[in-house]
């Protein structure tokens, strides 16, 4: 396969080095694509190109610890969320679109919040919503690691205790994070991979329900929706992108009133 990127390099955000990756039109709408925990930024070798051809300036990055990215003591959501809102301006990109998937979608909103003014849209596949209540911790904590786990890239030994770090804090309910959905002001695209993920699909309607301007999209295929799925995940982003809804029903006409 080709890559298709014409920039491979690393920069330097919050002091920690990220590497990654560019394509496409210097002058097109950016779209800054978030891999998920355990994978990396070449998850999306097969997606850039549909970008690229829409007009599309696309960076994808590898989060700290991940891949070409520098190591690091802290892998705190926040930073995560600091790391992308910092790559963002480093690369002086204006109305961004953050396309992440689990843990890169955790990091998308989050970013959306802090900065809503360089974010203009969202496309969250599979987020990483923590659960509401403790009761649901167990079950979806061990599948959200087992599913990172499959997709190792660095050396095993670091590359579980990366993800161990970012799992346990996605485990504990934050009704927080919950409630600040309803401040989300960008339009959102939320995919859903369905029952055989391991995100619940019942939680992914939540967060679509709890936020402004949402649609929910369910391709039931697991997790990894953008590998799983290829074409039916680029149709469902790209129209987003394009900013088609459907068209509006006509009003009705007034009567008109009799004369006199």
């Amino acid at each position: 396969m080709v890559i298709p990127w014409s920039t491979v390099g690393a920069v330097v955000v919050n002091g920690v080095r990220l590497g990654y990756r560019e394509a496409g039109d210097p002058d097109g709408v950016p779209v800054v694509l978030l891999h998920g925990t355990g994978s990396s930024a070449g998850t999306w070798d097969r997606f850039a190109p549909r970008l690229t051809a829409a007009g599309h300036r696309v960076i994808a990055v590898d989060l700290r610890g991940h891949a070409t990215s520098e190591r690091t003591g802290d892998y705190l959501l926040d930073s995560l969320r600091d790391d992308v809102l910092g790559l963002v301006e480093l690369l002086g990109l204006r109305d961004a679109v953050l396309v992440g998937h689990s843990v890169g979608g955790h990091a998308a909103l989050a970013a959306a919040l802090r900065d809503p003014g360089r974010i203009a849209r969202l496309v969250l596949e599979d987020v990483a919503a923590p659960p509401r209540r403790l009761a649901t911790l167990p079950g979806g904590s061990l599948r959200l690691l087992s599913a990172a786990t499959t997709f190792v890239t660095a050396r095993r030994d670091h590359a579980l205790g990366v993800m161990a770090s970012i799992v346990l804090q996605l485990t504990r309910p934050d009704p927080q994070w919950w409630a600040r959905l309803s401040d989300v002001r960008q339009p959102a695209l939320v995919l859903s991979g369905g029952p055989a993920s391991c995100i619940p699909p019942r939680r992914l309607a939540a967060v679509a329900a709890a936020l402004p301007d949402a649609r929910l999209v369910t391709i039931p295929v697991g997790h990894r929706v953008h590998s799983l799925a290829p074409e039916p995940f680029a149709a469902e982003v790209l129209t987003f992108l394009a900013g088609s809804r459907p068209a509006p029903v006509p009003a009705a006409p007034v009567p008109a009133l009799p004369a006199g």
